[in-house]
């Protein structure tokens, strides 16, 4: 098991938990601040949706390929300054999209964009992990609620940036270096988790264990509707509904808003209803929210459609990496095995909305997303840990010796 180099005393583990708090918001606004700015990206380049999807697949091939790497650059840099060189990484990766000048070099650029991504979320879910366990009860849920709100706050600027007719470049290149400069701030209050002197060394590159794969369908039903939300929400109101830039930049804003808000009280209705109940009532409430984005024939219907789609997702990828990471002991590796099978989603997820809209339209992606979400309803079970068997994924606090 994975051990602190320095144990926190117990009023550094609260700064701890800001710390990562704060790089969890970070990592979503690099998110946010592309998102809005994907239907400028569409039209510079003349890309039609079968060519924007192929494009968008990019970024979660690209976490595939790399997070596998993440558990090995942890094991040799330790927690802090691993999250601290994968999220600089990842700010500056976020200016590259906007200056590729064709489809080839967007691909490209998006194939770095997701690789820096994706080793800079299995670190930080990593940490997050270890300071849940330390802490005594769930904080994943809000942790990622944080990702949500800085997702949410960047897609707020990206959102007027786009009301503006701002030049993308201009616009991710200024976001890439405030973000880096606040990420490398944040990394400060981290526990620096390192391994036992006599540990072996995780694989450069390893296939998912057995165990991941339950708890990955689980996650992967909902980082579909996620990817669809995230990537296809403003094309959806500007295609579909007629909406301005301006207005259909807002579908991620409530997409990524609904989900924060629930991420940070999901952790208090997670302890109340377990993890299990709790994915099936989002799943319910997720699939609701698909099924006004299908009927909907203007942005009135559809932005509350999307925002019930965040709000049934929110809480389903935090629990996945939570029940990972407390399934072993090796947390990274762990995670990186439920993270792969869960990004695979991320990685189909934009072809086959590509796909279906080319021949058919976006209604009719946005139905595969709809039944994949209430998939969850039935999935949900994987959660369970042999533990408890009710899906507890925070050790008890007085096993640890902190307050819980």
């Amino acid at each position: 098991m994975p051990s602190p180099a320095h144990p926190p005393r117990r009023e550094g583990l609260g700064r701890s938990r800001l710390s990562i708090a704060l790089v969890f918001a970070v990592h979503g606004a690099v998110t946010g601040s592309f998102a809005t700015r994907i239907p400028a990206l569409q039209e510079r380049l003349h890309l039609s949706p079968g060519q924007l999807g192929l494009a968008l697949v990019m970024p979660a091939l690209g976490a595939s390929l790399a997070m596998p790497l993440a558990g090995r650059i942890t094991h040799r840099l330790g927690a802090r300054a691993a999250i601290r060189l994968l999220l600089a990484l990842w700010c500056l990766s976020l200016a590259l999209p906007a200056l590729a000048p064709g489809l080839p070099w967007l691909c490209l650029a998006l194939l770095v964009y997701g690789g820096t991504s994706g080793m800079a979320d299995v670190a930080m879910n990593a940490e997050g992990v270890e300071v849940e366990r330390r802490m005594g009860k769930s904080i994943m849920s809000g942790l990622h609620g944080m990702w949500s709100l800085g997702g949410l706050l960047a897609s707020t600027f990206g959102a007027l940036a786009a009301r503006q007719q701002l030049d993308p470049r201009l616009h991710l290149a200024l976001a890439a270096g405030v973000l880096l400069l606040l990420g490398q701030l944040a990394c400060a209050g981290l526990l620096d988790v390192r391994p036992e002197p006599e540990a072996e060394a995780p694989p450069r590159f390893a296939l998912p264990p057995r165990s991941a794969l339950a708890i990955g369908l689980v996650g992967f039903c909902a980082v579909f509707a996620e990817g669809a939300g995230v990537d296809w929400s403003s094309v959806y109101l500007r295609d579909l509904t007629g909406a301005a830039a301006g207005t259909a930049a807002v579908a991620y804003s409530a997409f990524a808003g609904t989900m924060a808000v629930a991420r940070l009280a999901g952790d208090l209705a997670v302890r109340r209803l377990g993890p299990v109940r709790g994915v099936r009532l989002g799943g319910a409430v997720a699939a609701g929210g698909g099924v006004l984005v299908v009927i909907a024939t203007s942005p009135a219907v559809a932005i509350p459609g999307f925002a019930l789609l965040g709000i049934g997702v929110a809480v389903v990828v935090p629990l996945a990496f939570a029940a990972a990471g407390h399934a072993g002991p090796n947390p990274s590796q762990a995670i990186a095995g439920v993270a792969t099978v869960t990004y695979t989603s991320g990685l189909i997820a934009p072809a086959i909305v590509g796909t279906i809209a080319q021949g058919s339209s976006l209604r009719v992606s946005f139905a595969v997303v709809t039944a994949l979400a209430a998939a969850l309803t039935v999935t949900a079970g994987a959660l369970r840990t042999a533990r408890g068997g009710r899906g507890e994924v925070a050790e008890p606090a007085a096993e640890v010796g902190l307050p819980g």
